[in-house]
This record gives structure tokens, C-alpha cells and sequence, in this order.
């Protein structure tokens, strides 16, 4: 089994570049340094990590070397104190020194013990690829980089970036910095693009297989609000969306009360400002648009809504209906589509899986 880590920043002005990699993991390393303890990004970037559903993990408390014993048996009935009720719950934590090198192999150990429990990830079939680097190599062109989504895609493989609909054929692929000829689900991936300019490109596109993804502008989603933000949330409120390695500002429309309290979770419908791409299943994060704090999350029903109008009963019965399994959703489908024929491409998309 393949392991690989994506470092995330702990400053507060990057906790969005945290957001695109935690959207991508099976697992979690939170690091808590002894001399400092729990502080607020530790808080932000566990929130975030409850969000976006991350399911298992270990807890490193670094610099041990800079405190006593006292200190450490603290911050460990603090740390369980703090985690207890999450998915970190019973998670090996573990005291370490980067200049000692105590504890080092012990980490070594838990992460080999972790990654054999990892599950296999749910996967759609359609290949995806948030994109968070963009460049240029000499002699090759444009490259695009980030984390495989969902699907495979293979050298001379035809590649669709959206929302913008920009296509290109892949020249070359690199997976963790060595050739290969084809990258797959959770695989960190380069891929040269011959026929796209690098200033046609920026990072929040995604780049799928043509045809797979249909650009919009609202999304419906389950919306859980952190009991941590104390003003709640009123319709119509303004916030930032962040998903896939996207930062979307949006309106929030509450499709069946008025303001959603801190600590609920409600059926949601976003407005985007800009056009993106997402599919059913996708975690989402939002933060407040000023000033920036991670507030809550969820994950998309429907990637391809109508308007809505609020309190509608049979539209939040519907909504349910995505909630459920993939037989309820396409029925849903066809109940949405009237007197219009479906094919089963429409049906898949709609699914958010391959045909």
C-alpha cells in the first residue's frame, strides 16, 4: 500500500490551502506543539477535519524536549479532554522531540498501524482532479497538479478543465515526481497539457475527462453549523465556499427556517457568484466572508438544482430523497424530470458516477 502525506500550514491566513489538502485525506497526524498547547488554528484545522467527514488518526504533541514531564501529562488529559466524542477519540497520542529524535519511532509504528486500517475510498469512476499548482516546464508546456478526486486517467487520454470547458490531451504524467502512464484515486499527480496556456489556468479549476462535469452556479447540500459560532446563520447571508481546492463567494439560502443556530444541521441551497464544478458526496467547508473563520460544512446533494423556493414541501421531500441511497436518487432524477426522457449518461451524472 501506497502512503502519502500532504503537509497543511498552521497559519490562520492559510487555512483555505488546508482545506484543499484535508479534502483529499483518509487520515489524519494533528500536531500539537507542547509549548503552546492547543491554541485557535489547532481548533480550525480539527473543525475542518470533523467537517470534511475524516474518520481516523493520531495525535503528536512535538518539542517535548522544551517542556517537563508535568507539562506533558497535562496536555494529555487536555487532549483527550478536547477530542473526546470525535473521531480521534481513542487515537494513539504521542509525546515527541524532533532533536532527541524520542518518540520518533513510535509515530513510525502508529502511521504503518494506521494506514493498514485505512478503507478504501468511495469512488465515483469519473476521473477528477482539483488543481491547486499550475506551470510551465521547458520543453513540455503547461503542467497541471494536484490530488486525484475520483477515476484514472492515462497517457493521450483527452482532458476537459472546467468550469471553463478548456480542452487538451494529457502528454505526460508524473505520480509523486516519477513518469507513469496513468494516475488513479488518491494519487498525487502532475500532468503535462500541451494545448492549454499556463495563463488560461489557475488553481480551483478541475480538470475531469470531457463531457463528465457540468459547470454551475447553485449547489444543494446538507449544512452543518459548528456549535463554536454563537451568531448563527440567517438567510441570505454571505459567506465563502470551499471546495475541492476552490474558494467560492456565495449566498446561503435556508430552504426551511429563517436563521440556522449553532450546533443544527439543515438542507441548504448556494448561490455562487462564480461557476464551478462539484458532484454529489463532495465535503464542502464555509467560513465567514470577514473575517475569515471556519464556521461549518457539509457535503452536496444535488450538484445540478433549480431555483427553490423556500419551504416548499415537496422540494425539501426531494431533497431528502439525494440524501438517501443511489436508487432513491435516480428516482429523484426522474421524478425532477418530468415529461422529459432521460438517458442514462444524464441519470449517471446527476449520480455523480461513471455509466
Amino acid at each position: 500500500k501506497q502512503v502519502v502525506f500532504i503537509d497543511v500550514p498552521g497559519h490562520e491566513k492559510l487555512v483555505k490551502t488546508m482545506v484543499a489538502g484535508a479534502s483529499n485525506i483518509d487520515a489524519a497526524l494533528l500536531v500539537i506543539a507542547a509549548d503552546e498547547g492547543i491554541n485557535v488554528q489547532t481548533k480550525e484545522h480539527f473543525d475542518v477535519l470533523q467537517i470534511l467527514g475524516v474518520k481516523q488518526g493520531i495525535v503528536v504533541l512535538t518539542k517535548k524536549d522544551l517542556v517537563d514531564e508535568p507539562r506533558i501529562a497535562d496536555l494529555k488529559s487536555e487532549v483527550r479532554e478536547y477530542v473526546q466524542g470525535t473521531f480521534l477519540s481513542h487515537a494513539s497520542l504521542i509525546p515527541v522531540s524532533a532533536i532527541t529524535g524520542s518518540g520518533i519511532d513510535e509515530i513510525k509504528s502508529a502511521l504503518l498501524e494506521l494506514a493498514g486500517r485505512v478503507e478504501d475510498r468511495y469512488d465515483s469512476g469519473i476521473f477528477r482532479m482539483p488543481m491547486d499548482r499550475v506551470f510551465t516546464m521547458s520543453g513540455f508546456g503547461t503542467v497541471i497538479a494536484g490530488t486525484v478526486l475520483s477515476g484514472d486517467v492515462k497517457v493521450e487520454d483527452r482532458i476537459e478543465v472546467y468550469p471553463e470547458k478548456l480542452l487538451s490531451r494529457v502528454r505526460r504524467i508524473h505520480v509523486h515526481h516519477k513518469q507513469a502512464e496513468r494516475a488513479k484515486i488518491g494519487q498525487r499527480t502532475a500532468i503535462n497539457l500541451p494545448d492549454i496556456k499556463k495563463g488560461n489556468l489557475r488553481r480551483g479549476q478541475c480538470a475531469a475527462h470531457p463531457g463528465s462535469l457540468f459547470p454551475t452556479s447553485r449547489l444543494d447540500g446538507m449544512l452543518h453549523l459548528l456549535k463554536s459560532f454563537e451568531k448563527g446563520l440567517k438567510n441570505r447571508t454571505r459567506i465563502r465556499l470551499h471546495i475541492g481546492t476552490a474558494e467560492i463567494i456565495c449566498r446561503l439560502a435556508l430552504l426551511d427556517r429563517d436563521k440556522l443556530l449553532p450546533g443544527d444541521s439543515a438542507v441548504v441551497q448556494l448561490l455562487l457568484e462564480s461557476p464551478i464544478v462539484a458532484l454529489p458526496r463532495d465535503r464542502f467547508v464555509i467560513r465567514t466572508f470577514s473575517p475569515l473563520l471556519t464556521i461549518g460544512g457539509g457535503y452536496i446533494l444535488d450538484a445540478q438544482p433549480g431555483k427553490h423556493k423556500r419551504y416548499d414541501k415537496e422540494i425539501l421531500a426531494g431533497l431528502e430523497m439525494f440524501n438517501g441511497d443511489e436508487s432513491s436518487v435516480a428516482e429523484q432524477v426522474f421524478l425532477q424530470s418530468g415529461f422529459f426522457s432521460q438517458k442514462a449518461s444524464d441519470v449517471a451524472s446527476r449520480i455523480g458516477k461513471s455509466q
